[in-house]
């Protein structure tokens, strides 16, 4: 069986360093706030090429925060592109705002910015760019639009740790909101978070709202939130950061592998020279995906789907959107993802290519 993902062995080369941060952790009785944290925040703010990180619970948090952060006043309109993951309108949402969807581009599954301005009104506020399944959005051009009309950017770079375009690192456009959620490329053994900007003012914020609302201990001087990164996490991270390159480069390895041994008659994941991609998903697309999925099971390779039900059809999103949204629906009806795990071997993706090469000789 090729699984799609299995985390003991995605972190096997790991156990022994992780055993032993666990081990400081322990013995320096120290588990809120300490210099695990505070260490993690410079590295991962140094990786992503900001001034400052913020750690907090989790990927949705970041979001919510980041959101926070900014106070815009409620009903303000925030863009997001139509095919995001739940999350990113849930922190919308959760903000008292409205999220406004605008479809993607078909070929790179990001926001479109040709679409983006016909979406902008008096109440718009922000951009939540989305860098999805390890790809970046076209920053330049996204860029260009939020300084004409003097929007925020906020980036949900859950799947995109690393991800570049035109050798900037997401999270350093404007304020960057990454999950360390175990599957991910840069993935903790639970979930954990942190939000990246340039902006001192923003990070200190963001610092007090994370904790009650209080930059001094027990004085609170804003409605806040418990969402602080688990110091134990923090030291797992801090681990794993060490050795993101070689997961990065493992991964893009797979993805070549895919794009040149797969046929053509499966839509693939598109290649441009202005973006680096680091593959969190590596997903194809198909008319028959869900036939191929079953067929793949059969012939026991295990996929996944990214998302099987676009935002605007989730039961929880009833009477907030309006509207089709053909592109969106056809990406969640047709994509697939493949194996491509820090653990996967190159013998894996052959197999996974030769059995779904051959899915059409028996459809």
């Amino acid at each position: 069986m090729i699984e799609y993902e299995n985390l003991r062995l995605s972190n096997q080369k790991l156990f022994h360093a992780y055993k032993e941060k666990f081990n400081q952790f322990l013995e320096s009785g120290w588990f809120i706030l300490g210099d695990n944290v505070a260490s993690f925040e410079r590295e991962f703010a140094r990786f992503c090429q900001t001034s400052y990180c913020v750690g907090v619970a989790s990927g949705l948090d970041a979001l919510i925060l980041a959101i926070a952060a900014f106070k815009f006043p409620k009903g303000s309109e925030i863009i997001v592109p139509s095919n995001t993951y739940i999350a990113t309108i849930l922190s919308i949402v959760r903000n008292g705002l409205k999220p406004v969807l605008v479809e993607p581009d078909i070929k790179t599954y990001t926001i479109d910015p040709n679409k983006i301005e016909e979406k902008i009104t008096s109440q718009t506020k922000a951009i939540l760019a989305v860098h999805l399944y390890g790809k970046a959005c076209d920053m330049g051009r996204i860029g260009d639009i939020a300084q004409k009309y003097n929007l925020k950017i906020i980036e949900d770079a859950a799947q995109a740790h690393g991800a570049m375009y035109k050798d900037q690192k997401v999270g350093s456009f404007g304020v960057g909101c990454f999950s360390f959620y175990p599957t991910k490329n840069l993935g903790a053994l639970s979930d954990a978070g942190a939000i990246t900007t340039d902006d001192v003012d923003v990070a200190t914020k963001l610092k007090s709202l994370r904790n009650y609302g209080s930059a001094t201990k027990y004085y609170n001087d804003e409605i806040g939130f418990n969402s602080r990164l688990d110091e134990i996490q923090a030291g797992f991270l801090s681990v794993k950061l060490k050795v993101i390159e070689d997961i990065t480069q493992h991964k893009r390895c797979l993805a070549q592998m895919y794009h040149e041994l797969l046929d053509e008659r499966f839509i693939k994941p598109v290649v441009h020279e202005d973006f680096f991609d680091v593959y969190h998903i590596f997903n194809i697309r198909h008319k028959k995906r869900d036939k191929l999925r079953e067929y793949l099971l059969q012939h026991q390779i295990k996929t996944e789907v990214h998302y099987p039900i676009p935002p605007h059809k989730q039961k929880a999103m009833q009477g907030i959107f309006t509207g089709e949204y053909p592109l969106s629906d056809e990406i969640h009806e047709t994509t697939l993802s493949l194996p491509i795990s820090y653990y996967h071997t190159q013998e894996d993706i052959q197999e996974v290519c030769q059995c779904i090469n051959a899915f059409q000789d028996l459809e």
